[in-house]
């Protein structure tokens, strides 16, 4: 049964606002109640106002609230998949960060620079509404794979998957970037930013980020290298290593930044992982 009690305008609108702002009816509720309102006069004037029965809206509230998924931090010194021993030189807790040596062969970095190349273009990042912009601190080109688009791109997704402990389908496209001198990422976070207008639509698909994975692919010459300057520490960026890193949303610790290439030039790979699955379809 709705409310047949008077419901003042304001209080309609904050209900109204307040649930288009992305807080769950659960935390509405709560706080009506925390002012004073009865509970069962809150459940009713709130399913009022929103135009939706008792009963769907105590379904809502008692539903199970969806946990996504996190993933597994690589231990030192070293984790063997498929036959591969990949060794964790660096172990950072907070945020987690570590830096893996052998992660790639040398073949695999440059079948995936040749795989790349004739696709390249002035390397985007995401806008409000979840496309993708041409960003002034971006300076490099890049391109994306699709999930599972070649056989080298399966094998490396795999072995990542059972590296971090998660699902291949909670990853986005592989994107390789490459960096001529001069060029650079300026600091950044990889996490989407909650108050940002868009923030649902990003995350729509596959929920918020939650780490990282970049791959050197090659060794340049001068600089190039991955700063985190919230904890000082610089990543040499040496062909077949990575840097992994894990974050929550608003962790300002895991603030990294893709250093100028001072002298030839940087080829990278990045992997980014999703609490939720991202991506089921496949080519190939």
């Amino acid at each position: 049964m709705k409310s047949h009690l008077p419901i003042r305008p304001e209080l309609r609108e904050w209900i109204l606002s307040t649930t288009h702002a992305g807080h769950s009816v659960e935390a509405v509720l709560k706080l009506m109640q925390e002012t004073g309102y009865d509970p069962r006069q809150s459940r009713s004037i709130v399913a009022t106002v929103l135009n939706m029965p008792i009963t769907a809206l105590d379904a809502h509230v008692q539903a199970p609230k969806l946990q996504g998924r996190r993933t597994r931090h690589p231990e030192a010194p070293q984790m063997t998949i498929d036959g591969r021993a990949i060794h964790v030189a660096v172990s950072v807790e907070s945020p987690a960060l570590r830096v893996l040596n052998d992660l790639l062969s040398t073949d695999e970095c440059t079948a995936l620079i040749e795989e790349a190349k004739p696709r390249l273009q002035r390397a985007m990042t995401v806008d409000s509404a979840g496309k993708q912009q041409v960003d002034a601190r971006r300076t490099s080109e890049g391109m994306f794979f699709a999930i599972g688009e070649s056989p080298l791109i399966k094998r490396i997704e795999a072995r990542i998957a059972t590296l971090l402990s998660i699902p291949v389908d909670h990853g986005e496209g592989l994107q390789v970037l490459h960096y001529l001198p001069g060029q650079q990422y300026e600091p950044h976070h990889d996490w989407f930013d909650p108050e940002q207008p868009g923030f649902d639509a990003i995350t729509a698909k596959g929920g918020q980020r939650i780490a990282s994975l970049v791959m050197y692919l090659n060794t340049p010459e001068a600089g190039g290298g991955t700063a985190f300057p919230e904890i000082g520490l610089t990543v040499t960026a040496l062909r077949g290593s990575a840097v992994y890193f894990a974050y929550d949303t608003g962790d300002t610790a895991s603030l990294h930044a893709g250093l100028p290439v001072s002298k030839g030039e940087k080829w990278i790979a990045t992997k980014w992982l999703r609490e939720r699955p991202f991506q089921t379809a496949s080519r190939g």
